[in-house]
């Protein structure tokens, strides 16, 4: 009896052990989504919401015209201040055009950039959960600045709009985002709250000691969040 005791006891401690083993995979995998594609390039960029952070890479050798002007609408801020403005449960959640979707106002530098339309890079790339997708109108060739991160699969986007990359870290933060409140304006499907861009920041995960550089970014982005805000308020009170 006592050695049958004791064998219910380890078999306990080993279902135990198991069930934590899979509990930290499956957290693990909710903060990071397919971060090991072989198509992405080593830039990463997150953009800070006022409901987690959201962590991207890009396919420079899919659509490098699109890529690079992503990247420099990061590098100068444009996103900041944005949001949200639809979030469609299985289907996209997509970020505004920053030259309307911004609180704050936009520089010259800014504007130069944000006003540019990029070239249409259609792929074979299929439009999966993750997937990064660049917003157009009826011109192929009229993308500037809002794209979608699907939050399901939509084949019938396929071949239609440029992929360019694709979430590698925050698919849980993607979830809250599905379970806030919504209403439907027309076709889009769009949260009752509004869903902000607090800050953004880049950094490359070939660069040695590239968490010290972020943790840097992190505070300068957050000061300058706070800043903008300070400015927003004064602004428009």
């Amino acid at each position: 009896m006592e050695e049958n005791r004791k064998m219910a006891g380890l078999f306990r401690h080993i279902a135990a052990a198991l069930l934590f083993l899979v509990a930290a995979a499956s957290a693990a995998g909710a903060s990071t989504y397919y971060a090991s594609d072989p198509n992405l390039g080593s830039a990463r960029v997150v953009f800070q919401l006022n409901h987690g952070d959201i962590e991207f890479g890009f396919f420079p050798h899919v659509a490098p015209k699109t890529v690079e002007h992503i990247f420099k609408l990061v590098q100068l801020g444009c996103y900041n201040t944005n949001h949200f403005f639809r979030v469609d449960k299985g289907f996209v959640a997509q970020v505004a055009d920053v030259m309307g979707g911004r609180k704050a106002r936009m520089n010259k530098e800014q504007e130069q950039q944000a006003e540019k339309s990029i070239v249409g890079e259609f792929s074979t790339f299929k439009h999966v959960r993750g997937i990064l997708s660049m917003g157009r109108y009826s011109d192929p060739d009229s993308a500037s600045s809002s794209f979608s991160i699907l939050l399901g699969d939509a084949p019938h986007l396929d071949g239609q709009y440029a992929v360019f990359g694709r979430v590698t870290k925050g698919d849980d933060t993607l979830r809250k985002l599905e379970r806030l409140p919504t209403h439907k304006e027309g076709i889009f499907v769009m949260p009752i709250e509004r869903i902000e861009i607090l800050s953004t920041y880049y950094y490359d995960i070939d660069v040695e000691s590239c968490e010290a550089e972020k943790s840097i970014l992190k505070r300068r982005l957050s000061e300058s969040a706070s800043e903008v805000e300070r400015w927003r308020r004064k602004c428009f009170a």
